[in-house]
């Protein structure tokens, strides 16, 4: 099969097979087959995407969560603000750092989480236009009950070390494809 014609614009140069040879845990029709028995091939394009549906599916249950506690002032996007701040005093390029946001959005949420009380911002002595953010607690105890929420959703997910194993190693390859990504952008490869 060529998979140029399912996927015109990956790129299959550095693809990593889906399945190691000789695989046969599956009782199933292998999915990651095609008709003329290829393997099928993930992509840095596909994973991107499954990424950012990942991300997308993270802020869908945010958003339950929130609702569940009653917030209604703030969403999801705002809530991951808060949970990336943490116990941290930050500046908004700090932020900026450690999140995924625009720069016109971090603005736009931080006036939002001020607004509702979320956040402290501590003006900087020298320079007034500067300011650390800090959480508020009504902050503090909102992370907190999204961090208790969360914990049903990992044991959920975690049903003993090899899935832990797992999680570690998934975290460590995402960070590592990061710093890659990241790296490539700003000096080319």
């Amino acid at each position: 099969m060529n998979h140029r014609i399912l996927y015109p614009f990956a790129d299959f140069g550095d693809a990593v097979v889906v399945q190691p040879e000789g695989d046969t845990t599956r009782n199933t029709p292998d999915p990651g087959r095609d008709q003329d028995g290829d393997r099928s091939l993930i992509t840095y394009f596909e994973l991107a995407r499954v990424m950012e549906r990942a991300s997308r599916r993270f802020s869908g249950l945010l958003r339950t969560e929130l609702t569940k506690l009653g917030v209604d002032d703030i969403g999801s996007a705002q809530a991951m603000v808060l949970l990336v701040i943490g116990e941290a005093e930050l500046s908004v390029g700090e932020l900026l750092d450690r999140g995924h946001y625009v720069g016109s959005n971090i603005s736009y949420y931080l006036k939002q989480l001020a607004d509702g009380d979320y956040i402290d911002r501590i003006a900087s002595q020298r320079d007034k236009r500067s300011a650390r953010i800090r959480l508020s607690e009504k902050g503090r105890q909102l992370c907190t009950a999204l961090r208790e929420a969360a914990k049903s959703y990992e044991r959920a997910l975690s049903h003993g070390e090899q899935d832990r194993r797992n999680l570690e190693t998934a975290f460590q390859t995402l960070h590592r494809l990061e710093l890659v990504w990241g790296n490539a952008a700003r000096y080319g490869i």
